[in-house]
């Protein structure tokens, strides 16, 4: 089972479960922790080979990964902790993770929250991933890391979020980075899937103004996913959106959660 910490809430029975990205750790969410624990029953977990979850024995034997098998960790931990239902919150590619598991497990859903949502990769960030592909046995893995975290957060208001997720990505080993970084073979084509398909899940997309390479992709999707989703931008803020404006992710994410448990009442 993946490594995981719970902190309950004695007086709440709404769970949130935060996924973070690759490369990153449960660790993504230190600023929302102490506004989220006065409301909600919270559990942070580590996707495999990723924090804790680095000797995780099933990844040991895989491989190649794929979204649902990753997906497949998160339900298995929800079933050993006996959580029905949960909001799911996610960061970058953490987005994609939620999203195949409201595919495949819609009925543990209560509404996804998508910050800084991957939904469809732009012409730079497919030139990336190429060129990545085409070095990726030739280059360390953290120069790669490091060259797509500068692509996707390159100003220096984006510095805490770009160091933040580098030094999380010093803790992978080159092989499991590499397996990782397969998954990308599978993204357009998962993606495109997404885009036409909107689920009756309610969601919120929440992104930064200046997330330059994913935010044009979730302003189109909305115009047509109208009846679940909602979009909200943030200002001054990038990609990483919960560590670049902590206060007002947490005040948005909060405030969607809570319309939600009052609409389901």
């Amino acid at each position: 089972m993946l490594a995981h910490t719970v902190y309950k809430n004695e007086e709440s029975a709404e769970w949130v479960t935060f996924v973070h990205g690759a490369g990153g750790s449960s660790t993504l969410w230190f600023k929302q922790l102490r506004e989220f624990k006065k409301h909600f029953n919270i559990l942070l977990l580590d996707l495999r080979v990723h924090g804790r979850s680095k000797n995780n024995l099933k990844s040991l034997f895989e491989k190649r990964y794929t979204f649902a098998s990753v997906a497949k960790d998160v339900i298995e931990v929800l079933d050993g902790l006996n959580i029905q239902k949960t909001h799911f919150i996610g960061m970058s590619l953490g987005t994609i993770v939620i999203r195949q598991l409201a595919e495949d497990y819609a009925d543990r859903f209560q509404s996804m929250i998508m910050g800084g949502a991957i939904m469809k990769m732009n012409y730079q960030s497919r030139f990336l991933m190429t060129v990545g592909n085409m070095f990726k046995h030739v280059i360390p893995y953290l120069l790669l890391y490091k060259i797509f975290a500068f692509a996707i957060m390159p100003k220096s208001a984006h510095k805490e979020s770009r160091n933040l997720f580098i030094n999380e990505a010093k803790k992978l080993y080159q092989k499991e980075f590499l397996k990782w970084f397969k998954l990308t073979a599978d993204i357009n084509p998962l993606l495109k899937w997404f885009r036409e398909v909107e689920l009756n899940i309610p969601t919120l997309y929440i992104m930064g103004n200046e997330d330059h390479m994913f935010l044009p992709a979730i302003q189109k999707l909305i115009k047509t996913h109208t009846k679940y989703s909602k979009l909200v931008i943030i200002e001054d803020c990038g990609h990483v959106v919960n560590v670049d404006q902590p206060t007002i992710f947490n005040q948005k994410v909060i405030e969607y959660i809570n319309q939600i448990i009052s609409k389901n009442k």
